[in-house]
């Protein structure tokens, strides 16, 4: 395949997904005869908790809606369909014709070398002229015969959720015949695996948007474009697809499994003839078809929504099963005689990211002492270049101790699952034997603190340093607000910011990270993290909140700007730097209560909230309510795998 291409086939590892489908077992003794859970699991019941929640923001007509396929929520509807469970609390996705559940997925078409169609749907029909969504979705699309021309998939918006006449095994299992359009309106999005030159489509590996007929009005290879607008071939791939109803437009990007969304489209169409092919209520689904040959077009997680960006799907595991890790749990063994790794059950979670242990002995040339980017008591880095051409960083954990292990853990556990610009993006991991390791991005500038205190021949400029605060406050402010849970970093310091090559700061270093629901109170532990970086109320409670992530960065700010740095005189406005200095100590008030929390702090870095001027955050320096308990709290500790000691 050429450069510049992104296979949409095999999208997601099967890997993952037989491993989780193996896990189908655990829960088949709770089902009852009609394929009802009969005691669900307790991981069932947090979801089913969820799910509620956002049934209900649907009586508002804002659209929250995260489909998560799990097989202790499905009611089995002979030979039609299947659905979630009615019900308070309950939404359903519904499955018809070929379509089936595997656990945690849904298969569109049958396993066998004959005709299939099938189709997933919402079973309500949504308001589409008048309004707008965004939907994203992982799906794979394998073909069991590497010879076979593949047939791929669609998001469809219809007026029905059975076209007329459709015909198994073509056209998408959307049309009837390749010349007559569908009378009802009909738009998709096709992610098509094979070429029909009489369609015009351009290769076997395309995206296109169809209204009402199998040929794409517009299409475009399968590919994504990096920060630098440049073209990159890669394999598994999320889909993000935005639809403007009163604009006429629709956007559609791609990007392998586990990255950020790209910033720039793959597809775009923007025409008013749209209007023509949608009605004011439509059913959102997809549809998938084949003939002959064998081809799995399994629909794995996808969330929507008309208020906003959808809510971010976990790609390096599929739902549900990250409340199962309490720990180091065999999950099966091999005799002492045989050589392969113990696979655990944490490992399975994270799978489409494993690395093996050759590949990175060869990309960092036998771990040479030359590829050698730093050491610490965490063990040591070094710098590898992968297979395909790829610069890393590969970090090697010291397993001499407990602590080694619990931070490898923490870091797969946290970042694996983090997606954001400014935080460092975690490539991959590796476990061999008693050999640990993470592979990052690799960051060409090092760390903030060596350009900060270690280069007097190059001293960082004012510009710089205030783009490298706004990119660890953004970092931040994800961590304690972006994401489903609160991620509370403990160890917020310069030497723990990279910078990539353009300068821009990224947060790394997870191992003493702490998760804690939202609302929630994080459990007690032993205190850890940097002395001089520490909250006084982790030192005196060892209870590491968002407020005490707020005062390490407070801290770091100061250090940053040293008090008016003499190096960098006249680079700056006396106003400018006095605000920094006031922000950095509001962030540092000793009452936890005081401080801002890190959306303030990016409003004010950004130029985004005039009304909380840094003056005005900051409040006197006198506690108004102390929140500090008796020292006997900060000795305390828990079996938490977050927490390392």
């Amino acid at each position: 395949m050429p450069d510049g291409r992104l296979p949409i086939d095999n999208v997601v590892g099967l890997a993952t997904v037989n491993a989780l489908c193996a896990l189908r077992e655990n829960t088949q003794n709770s089902l009852n005869n009609n394929g009802v859970l009969a005691t669900p699991p307790s991981f069932i019941v947090v979801v089913v908790e969820a799910l509620s929640q956002i049934l209900s923001s649907l009586s508002s007509l804002k659209l929250h809606l995260c489909l998560f396929l799990s097989i202790g929520c499905v009611h089995v509807v002979p030979k039609m369909h299947m659905g979630y469970r009615e019900g308070p609390g309950r939404f359903r996705v519904m499955i018809a014709t070929d379509a089936r559940l595997e656990p945690p997925v849904i298969r569109l078409t049958n396993d066998s070398n004959q005709f299939s169609l099938g189709r997933a749907f919402y079973p309500s029909q949504i308001p589409i002229k008048s309004t707008s969504f965004f939907t994203h979705f992982i799906s794979s699309i394998l073909p069991d015969d590497s010879s076979s021309p593949g047939f791929g998939l669609a998001f469809v918006l219809s007026a029905s959720t059975s076209p007329p006449n459709a015909l198994s095994g073509q056209y998408l299992g959307l049309f009837s015949n390749a010349t007559v359009h569908t009378v009802a309106p009909l738009l998709a999005v096709e992610f098509d695996t094979g070429r029909n030159p009489e369609f015009n489509d351009p290769d076997t590996n395309h995206v296109g948007i169809d209204l009402n007929s199998i040929e794409s009005i517009v299409t475009q290879t399968a590919g994504y474009y990096n920060d630098s607008d440049s073209f990159v071939p890669r394999q598994n791939i999320d889909a993000w697809i935005e639809f403007n109803g009163p604009e006429f437009e629709i956007n559609v990007t791609i990007a392998p499994a586990g990255m950020p969304r790209p910033v720039r489209t793959l597809l775009s169409y923007k025409n008013p003839i749209i209007a023509n092919y949608t009605s004011d209520q439509m059913y959102m689904e997809f549809s998938a078809s084949k003939i002959q040959w064998v081809e799995a077009q399994r629909l794995l997680v996808w969330s929507f929504s008309d208020s906003g960006v959808a809510r971010d799907i976990n790609t390096t595991n599929l739902p549900f099963f990250s409340w199962k890790i309490r720990g180091l749990h065999y999950l099966r063994r091999r005799s002492e005689k045989e050589e392969d790794d113990v696979i655990e059950d944490w490992e399975l979670e994270h799978w489409p990211h494993r690395i093996s242990y050759e590949e990175l002995s060869q990309a960092t040339k036998g771990f040479c002492k030359d590829e050698l980017l730093g050491a610490g008591g965490f063990g040591k880095v070094y710098k590898g270049i992968l297979a395909n051409k790829t610069e890393v960083a590969v970090k090697c954990v010291n397993h001499d101790s407990r602590q080694g292990i619990r931070e490898f853990m923490a870091e797969i556990l946290t970042i694996g699952r983090l997606q954001h610009k400014n935080l460092v993006q975690m490539k991959g991991w590796c476990r061999k034997g008693n050999e640990l390791m993470i592979v990052y991005d690799y960051m060409p500038n090092g760390s903030l603190n060596k350009w900060i205190f270690d280069r007097p021949e190059k001293v960082m400029n004012w510009v710089d340093r205030r783009k490298v605060l706004a990119d660890v406050a953004e970092g931040l402010n994800y961590l304690h607000h972006g994401w489903e849970q609160v991620v509370v970093h403990r160890d917020i310091k310069s030497s723990n910011v990279l910078l990539d090559g353009e300068m821009r700061g990224r947060l790394g270093a997870f191992g003493l990270a702490k998760l804690y629901t939202h609302g929630g109170v994080p459990n007690t532990t032993r205190v850890v993290g940097t002395l001089g970086y520490l909250a006084p109320e982790v030192v005196t409670r060892a209870n590491p909140t968002a407020a005490s992530d707020v005062y390490s960065f407070g801290v770091g700010e100061g250090r940053l700007c040293e008090a008016a740095d003499d190096r960098i005189k006249g680079q700056y406005s006396e106003d400018e730097m006095e605000a920094m200095l006031k922000l950095g100590l509001t962030c540092c008030h000793p009452d936890p209560l005081r401080r801002p929390t890190m959306s303030e702090v990016v409003a004010v870095l950004l130029g985004e909230n005039v009304d909380a001027t840094p003056n005005e955050l900051l409040a006197e320096l006198t506690p108004r309510e102390s929140n500090i308990r008796d020292r006997s709290d900060w000795v305390s500790e828990e079996s938490d795998p977050l927490s390392a000691v």
